[in-house]
């Protein structure tokens, strides 16, 4: 009986391993899938999901794919430019009507180039020009308000010539005064234009705030 009892309870724990084997690989297999539905995400109402999902059947079963590498690379060289000028275009729609309504709110400036600016803070030092490399504290946002980039949050002003800068920074630097804080609505034509630049969408309009501390 003791024998007996002894075999019931290794069959047991041998089945709670094989029934943890198989839950850890179905839980492994929904953070795999999900992971790749993440990095897909942007692409949600681009691709078919049926044929996503066949291609990865048919890459598991070890199949070849439909298509040549060379074919492949053409292919999604063509999808992404699609993709870039579509995109690029629904984003100079909306920079475009942003900056005219922008524009009419009291307190901002638009200059001829189309760079908007309102007055944060005024400051009491000297004004730099082009050829002058300037400190500043900033933060840049998108439309929707989301940060891009922000000297603040790293707690470290940044430094650099402004020749060496967008031309929204090199024309709307210039027309601040040591001390003083700016705000700015930058057309693409006066950011990063067509080709966006390091998660920067193409044709995006950029809102910054700048704190301009000194002049070398």
């Amino acid at each position: 009986m003791k024998n007996l009892s002894i075999a019931f309870f290794l069959l047991f724990a041998a089945n709670l391993v094989t029934a943890q084997d198989d839950q850890d690989a179905v839980d492994v297999s929904y953070i795999i899938g999900h992971q790749i539905g993440t990095s897909l995400g942007q692409f949600k109402d681009d691709i078919d999901r049926d044929v996503l999902i066949q291609a990865l059947r048919d890459a598991i079963d070890g199949k070849e794919s439909r298509f040549s590498q060379e074919e492949a690379s053409q292919k999604q060289a063509a999808f992404f430019q699609s993709l870039q000028r579509r995109q690029g275009s629904d984003n100079l729609a909306k920079a475009e009507a942003f900056l005219a309504e922008n524009g009419k709110k009291e307190g901002w400036t638009t200059t001829a180039s189309g760079l908007q600016y309102t007055v944060l803070t005024a400051g009491d030092g000297r004004q730099p020009t082009a050829e002058d490399t300037v400190t500043v504290h900033y933060t840049g946002t998108f439309i929707d308000g989301k940060e891009f980039d922000s000297s603040v949050t790293r707690g470290e002003p940044a430094t650099f010539p402004l020749t060496g800068v967008i031309k929204g920074w090199t024309e709307g630097v210039q027309l601040m005064t040591v001390g003083s804080k700016f705000r700015f609505a930058i057309h693409p034509d006066l950011g990063y234009g067509p080709a966006g630049n390091r998660g920067i969408p193409p044709n995006c309009l950029l809102l910054f705030d700048i704190e301009l501390i000194s002049i070398k």
